[in-house]
């Protein structure tokens, strides 16, 4: 079974619209054909991220993305990295997919080092012929 860590900028784009391999690779966690984990501190980015103004989501939609993410994702709580990152705040990814020994699907592939496990979306699908 493939595990998972998945990039705030792909739960936006499967929220925001049904097609398109941000809400494939969500369909494939909630039918279990891969594991989606998580951290505290993504959890709580992607409750932030939800309810920005911009992306005028209610907030029935914002609870029900959230709920579906405990629902059928792992929580666990990763160790520090002391890896070198263009942003701070990709911390949090780069480190429980580490500790869970997962893929890292993620829109911003730059913003994390050239490793084979951290992934477009559109990557993820090829490679794992899904």
């Amino acid at each position: 079974m493939c595990k998972v860590v998945i990039d705030t900028n792909i739960i936006i784009s499967a929220a925001i619209s049904d097609r398109g391999n941000p809400a494939k690779i969500m369909n494939f966690v909630s039918d279990g054909r891969i594991i989606m984990y998580y951290s505290p501190e993504i959890l709580n980015e992607y409750a932030e991220i939800l309810s920005r103004d911009k992306f005028k989501f209610s907030v029935d939609k914002q609870k029900a993305v959230i709920e579906k993410i405990i629902e059928i994702g792992f929580l666990i709580e990763p160790a520090a990295s002391n890896i070198q990152l263009p942003d701070e705040s990709d911390r949090k990814f780069y480190d429980t997919a580490a500790e869970a020994k997962a893929c890292l699907i993620t829109g911003n592939t730059r913003h994390f080092p050239k490793e084979a496990h951290i992934v477009t979306p559109a990557q993820f699908i090829e490679i794992h012929d899904l």
